[in-house]
């Protein structure tokens, strides 16, 4: 699979489109702009076989950019105001200040993980399907983290989540009650096992308090 054609050309007019209604913008508004819609639409393709159409799509962007600079330079392109070297790399849209355009071909590729044999959520093996969801490119990285470090278990039930489970990331001591937002103090629950607790660690008695 690799995103279709239309996609790229849906994607690209947005990126177009930025770049014209920041003609006048500094540099680093117009990165600003651009980088969450370039991250989040690699970052939706990152599973599929989107190498090659990265690497067409920052060309094309980067044909826009020369078009944006020729605009601000009066039809001349000052190469050292808008692109410099970072690191090994050339021309690479950024501003003196270190503010950088990401790339789409910055974005890793990870591929999605075939279900193994004839694996099902029928068979009742909750330790591999755990175990694939905490490897699913989409899953949170802290989600990940947690399942791996919980070895696929909910620590209030017993019981392994499962592929179709809502969790829920919990404090193990309340933040209303002095607890930290550190690992340490996390733990990764069943949405309904996470109501249960929440109950009943005195978080919801707190002055001003919410869940968490």
């Amino acid at each position: 699979m690799t995103p279709s054609k239309a996609k790229v050309k849906t994607h690209l007019a947005k990126i177009a489109e930025v770049i014209d209604t920041h003609k006048t913008a500094p540099q680093a508004a117009l990165i600003s702009k651009l980088n969450p819609i370039i991250r989040g639409w690699s970052n939706y393709y990152s599973t599929v076989v989107s190498k090659e159409t990265f690497s067409k799509v920052d060309h094309l962007a980067y044909d826009k950019l020369r078009a944006w600079a020729r605009t601000r330079g009066k039809g001349n392109i000052n190469k050292d105001k808008y692109w410099r070297t970072v690191g090994d790399r050339n021309w690479c849209f950024s501003t003196e200040n270190g503010i950088e355009l990401t790339r789409h071909s910055d974005t890793p590729i990870v591929r999605h993980i075939k279900v193994k044999g004839v694996a099902s959520p029928f068979d009742r093996n909750w330790t591999y399907w755990s175990k694939r969801r905490g490897e699913y490119p989409e899953t949170p990285n802290r989600v990940a983290s947690l399942i791996k470090r919980q070895k696929g278990i909910c620590p209030h039930c017993g019981l392994y989540f499962t592929s179709t489970d809502i969790v829920e990331v919990d404090h193990i001591k309340p933040t209303s009650l002095g607890g930290k937002d550190t690992y340490d103090n996390l733990q990764l629950l069943h949405r309904h096992c996470h109501d249960t607790k929440t109950a009943t660690d005195g978080s919801t008695r707190s002055k001003g308090s919410v869940k968490t």
